[in-house]
């Protein structure tokens, strides 16, 4: 298939719910791990498609949504020093932290720049060379290589004035999180962007350890449906494994030279990650020989970051605990335009999905 009509053609959509209704013999529980894929499930009405005894449950696949408020509070700080500019995804400037958002910051003054890319960023740094330019690097694998290519460029180009703040995460060491905290779940519908840069293998060990189904999956209609397939078949076999239905995108080994690009200038650490607490060897840390591009390193601050909003659900969201209806505040105290909680901020956020295309059922 060549455009993207054909991926969502009706007939083939009813042959692969036929197929999903006639193979699965018992009910089936699948977890999505990318915030891409909530928002695809629900904005196809995916879950209306299929048989009553399957169920899908959102993840920690949100990186906006699974960021530390220690993170906002930090880069809010930086935002305070006249000589700083902070630059930053769109996604993540309402993200709230203990008393207040970066865009409550930039209300009041600070120099807090949306961009795009990294490369803008650098850009900024080149265009002010007496002011501390900050990236705040965040995302999975997906985005990690764009924030090593970048650091890498600055060190060539000698930016002295070019930092970044980390909070890359890696994706298995999450799923190993889910598998382990005992939430019902057969099999997971592996992310498509972030396994384009790693590949298929690394999630090998969640089949053999966990006996747990993985696929990774495309985004349209047929994709899902075809994952979720793929993922019943291998049940119903009783022979969990890892494949690959995003073929058009995704190889076994993944991208090597972005993969390359990320050993270079990250070493792995533990993080946190909401919901899921302390993961060991979940994030990425700047290596030793960048460190003068390191926001952490080169410039320390101190933060006292306040507990959740009482009331926010966002973590047993994240979990698979809860769905985001079951939050008390869904939909009335926390909206996509008032914000509580992390989940209802981003675009992948399983609030926000549930809030756009589910919230009058």
């Amino acid at each position: 298939m060549k455009y993207m009509d054909e991926y969502r053609d009706r007939k083939l959509i009813d042959n692969l719910v036929g197929q999903i209704t006639k193979r699965a013999s018992r009910p089936y529980t699948f977890m999505e791990v990318c915030g891409g894929h909530t928002m695809a499930i629900h904005k196809f009405g995916i879950p209306s498609l299929l048989p009553g005894g399957i169920r899908l449950k959102s993840g920690p696949g949100c990186p906006v949504c699974v960021t530390a408020k220690t993170y906002i509070d930090r880069a809010i700080t930086y935002a305070r020093m006249p000589d700083v500019i902070v630059c930053t995804y769109g996604d993540l400037l309402r993200v709230p932290g203990s008393r207040g958002s970066l865009y409550d910051q930039r209300a009041k003054g600070s120099d807090i720049r949306m961009v795009y890319s990294l490369l803008e960023a650098l850009r900024v740094a080149r265009e002010h060379p007496n002011r501390r330019v900050v990236f705040l690097g965040i995302g999975f694998e997906t985005t990690a290589p764009g924030s090593a290519v970048g650091i890498l460029q600055a060190d060539r180009e000698r930016l002295s004035n070019f930092f970044v703040l980390s909070s890359h995460k890696l994706m298995p060491p999450a799923m190993d999180a889910i598998a382990e905290d005992g939430v019902a779940i057969d099999g997971y519908l592996c992310p498509g962007h972030v396994s384009t840069i790693t590949g298929s293998a690394m999630y090998r060990h969640i089949a053999e350890d966990y006996g747990l189904a993985c696929v990774v999956s495309g985004f349209e209609p047929s994709d899902i449906l075809q994952s979720l397939l793929m993922l019943i078949v291998q049940l119903e076999a009783q022979q969990p494994k890892v494949e690959i239905q995003y073929k058009r995108a995704v190889r076994p080994e993944g991208n090597i030279k972005a993969r390359n690009f990320m050993d270079q200038v990250f070493v792995p650490r533990d993080d946190w990650w909401r919901g899921l607490g302390e993961l060991k060897n979940s994030g990425l840390a700047i290596r030793k020989e960048y460190q003068h591009h390191d926001a952490e390193y080169a410039m320390p601050v101190e933060v006292t970051t306040q507990e959740e909003d009482h009331g926010c659900i966002c973590g047993e969201v994240l979990k698979g605990h809860s769905e985001p209806t079951d939050c008390p505040l869904f939909a009335s105290a926390c909206n996509p335009v008032h914000p509580i909680g992390a989940c209802m901020v981003s675009s992948e956020g399983a609030c926000q999905a549930f809030y756009k295309y589910k919230r009058y059922e």
